[in-house]
């Protein structure tokens, strides 16, 4: 089994509303994200997918958050901008551009900070 991994960011700002720290206050970060796949073989170059293909899969998914206030933007105005929601929001847009493919979106990470991060896998 092969894992393929591409890491893309944004710049955005969030608070969490029902925090009760100084998260809580408008701040922003530039959020590092990390699309992992998974491939049970190789096609006819030698490669499981092209990195480059999947690099723009990422930023078409990520450039609706960038230099946005995350509150804002749907679903998470709803669910609320915490790194857990973004990272799922991140793979349920993602995800469906795999359907047809010979890989599968396993998991995707995101970090708000160089010491701070959640992974998420369905």
């Amino acid at each position: 089994m092969y894992q393929l991994f591409v890491e893309e960011h944004f710049d955005a700002a969030h608070y969490l509303p029902d925090y009760h720290g100084k998260c809580e206050n408008l701040h922003g970060h530039r959020f590092k994200v990390i699309a992992r796949l998974e491939a049970a073989g190789l096609d006819e170059t030698g490669i499981a997918y092209d990195f480059a293909q999947l690099k723009q899969h990422l930023r078409d998914v990520l450039s609706r958050f960038d230099h946005t206030c995350l509150n804002d933007v749907s679903p998470l105005d709803r669910i609320g901008p915490s790194s857990e929601n973004i990272a799922v929001t991140i793979y349920d847009a993602l995800q469906p551009r795999f359907v047809q493919s010979p890989v599968e979106l396993v998991s995707i990470e995101v970090w708000e900070s160089p010491t701070s991060g959640v992974a998420y896998s369905p």
